[in-house]
């Protein structure tokens, strides 16, 4: 993380008059991060980050990606009482929120199965490369960081140009190393979009049952071949193996950043 990040999340936790860290005495103490549940741990680089900036000591046998059991320490932190109090919520915030994403997103992964699982743009504000590095850490694919990484054409280009205009447009501006995708929502949409030259087709709020459909008359019209098939939309940890006996290439779904809740974890002073 950038320090200019770091200084204003810091900024933004301690604001102008810290009188609840001040009031404490000058002295020299240990703390310890306990997990309180199982899951996959993320987000301790960058409270580790959180404690160097207060100049405080760090220890830990553990490292982002590892799986963590409730009950086991995190992290052994060592300095001033004023400085732990004060870098406390922050890192706790880190860890607890990435933890939180790469378990739920570790979980999906693992029914899923051979498809890759990835999640989407809808990310918080300002956060979004911290909760994308979650899911990374948890096992999934990023998808697109921004606007600049694919070009994706959506049903409101296709409501504007067409499919057919909108990849031949796509095709003539963008460099030759980005990959060209479409959602579609319907079969007809979908075999416009593989003839047109698409290299990725997305079925958008589609059942699974009407993915198979889609996929085996791309088999039969012989447009199969070199397209990345992904399922988007209504996909949920509890629907997601549903989606993955499909037949498509990748899973994406905006549930494992919008719906993934904390995981629990606590720093007590010893």
């Amino acid at each position: 993380m950038l320090i200019t990040e770091l200084e204003r999340f810091i900024r933004e936790d301690i604001g102008d008059d810290d009188t609840s860290c001040s009031i404490v005495p000058d002295e020299w103490v240990h703390a310890s991060i306990i997990t309180k549940e199982n899951g996959v741990l993320a987000g301790l680089e960058e409270a580790i980050q959180v404690f160097d900036y207060f100049a405080l000591e760090t220890h830990s046998d553990l490292n982002d990606g590892d799986t963590i059991t409730s009950g086991d320490v995190v992290c052994n932190i060592w300095g001033r009482a004023g400085d732990m109090l004060r870098s406390e919520r922050l890192a706790l915030n880190f860890m607890c929120r990435m933890s939180g994403i790469a378990t739920l997103t570790a979980r999906c992964v693992a029914d899923a199965g051979s498809v890759r699982v990835a999640c989407t743009r809808k990310t918080t504000p300002g956060f979004r490369k911290f909760e994308k590095k979650a899911v990374k850490l948890g096992g999934g694919d990023t998808h697109r960081f921004n606007l600049s990484d694919a070009v994706m054409i959506k049903d409101n280009h296709i409501a504007i140009m067409g499919i057919e205009k909108a990849v031949e447009r796509a095709r003539a501006e963008a460099s030759f190393t980005k990959k060209i995708e479409v959602e579609v929502s319907d079969v007809g949409e979908m075999l416009s979009a593989a003839k047109a030259g698409a290299d990725i087709i997305m079925f958008d709020n589609m059942q699974p049952g009407d993915i198979k459909k889609c996929i085996k008359a791309l088999e039969d019209a012989k447009l199969r071949y070199g397209k990345i098939l992904e399922a988007s939309g209504g996909i949920k940890p509890d629907n997601i193996r549903d989606f993955a006996s499909t037949g498509v290439d990748v899973i994406s779904t905006g549930s494992l950043i919008h719906s993934a809740r904390w995981l629990d974890m606590s720093m007590k002073i010893m």
